[in-house]
């Protein structure tokens, strides 16, 4: 466990000094995220990490509180911090948003697949602090019951570029959740009062989270909320994209999907970009058994599609769609024939 908090709460621990110091720490947060964990990858191998007993509820619980101690830090920094340069600032907003949308989006989906109530609460929370509160809804009631076929947003088609599926996956999940919870309360035993339904609860966190940006930076803190929002957004959607991208289930012969299984995710072994992202990059396991603690997540590169280079390099790629083609679009076949 030593592992996945120091990979996971590393950069944070940077960012927050980093706004109220300035100085080398904006760049070493951003390193810390970036160079440090793509040198650390090629070290090692590509040496996985052990499966664990652990549930690591507690590191969650941490990293939960991080988010939005980091989260306030960086827009107060960003807004109204006067001792950090524009540089400063733009490094600050980098690794915000690349902390906030690799390792504690990677916290909260964890969060709610939780069954306690106090769990899912806080990964709720933090979706809604990204303004994408919906996702609480729409990645297990709509991605992980129909992942690996058109009928899910986030599964990006085999030769369709990233910046087509980005589009195309936000309004989808957001009007899929929502049709997902109408039909979910529509089947409810009692009768359900408008202000239950979840998106009501959404849009609230969302309001009062960017209520919470103008107290803390009047417009200028707005503007960053908005933006390392995006930022992070975005990290998850590439994350998405490049774990489901091109792998469909098959239909049989009565008209229903195959179930999911290892074959319809790609993963990746690099043991360091694993940890820091709480082992999202094992995500065959995950889809297969969603009940599953992260430290308990489990990799078969003999049965699992594996990328071939770390999660965060791949996604960098998919930013080139001509090539990120050209380097995929081979390996989707072998394993749609597989």
């Amino acid at each position: 466990m030593i592992i996945f908090a120091f990979a996971s709460l590393f950069p944070a621990l940077l960012l927050v000094p980093a706004c109220a110091f300035g100085g080398v720490l904006p760049l070493a947060s951003v390193f810390s995220i970036t160079v440090l964990v793509f040198i650390l990858d090629r070290i090692t191998n590509a040496k996985p990490i052990e499966v664990s007993n652990e549930n690591g509820h507690g590191l969650s619980l941490l990293i939960g509180v991080a988010h939005f101690v980091g989260l306030t830090t960086c827009v107060w920094g960003i807004a109204q911090a006067e001792h950090l340069s524009t540089s400063d600032k733009v490094l600050i907003f980098i690794g915000a948003g690349l902390w906030l949308g690799q390792v504690s989006n990677s916290n909260a989906h964890e969060l709610i697949h939780r069954t306690s109530r106090g769990p899912r609460r806080l990964g709720i929370a933090i979706y809604c602090s990204l303004l994408f509160g919906h996702h609480a809804s729409a990645h297990p009631k709509v991605h992980h019951v129909h992942a690996g076929t058109d009928r899910d947003p986030n599964s990006a088609r085999s030769g369709e570029g990233f910046y087509h599926f980005l589009m195309r996956a936000w309004l989808g999940g957001f009007q899929e959740g929502l049709m997902a919870e109408k039909i979910a309360r529509a089947g409810a035993k009692q009768v359900l009062s408008r202000g239950s339904h979840p998106y009501v609860g959404y849009i609230t966190g969302g309001v009062l989270t960017v209520l919470a940006s103008l107290i803390i930076g009047g417009f200028t803190g707005l503007v960053a909320l908005l933006a390392i929002a995006a930022y992070a957004q975005i990290q998850l959607f590439l994350s998405d994209y490049v774990q489901h991208y091109g792998l469909r289930r098959k239909m049989l012969e009565d008209g229903r999907f195959e179930p999911i299984g290892p074959n319809h995710s790609w993963n990746t072994p690099h043991w360091y970009s694993s940890a820091m992202m709480l082992n999202a990059p094992r995500h065959s396991d995950h889809h297969t058994r969603p009940s599953r603690n992260f430290p308990s997540l489990e990799l078969d590169e003999s049965t699992m599609p594996i990328l071939p280079q770390p999660l965060p390099v791949m996604a960098c790629l998919a930013l080139v769609p001509n090539i990120w083609c050209r380097v995929m679009d081979h390996r989707v076949a072998k394993w749609m024939t597989h």
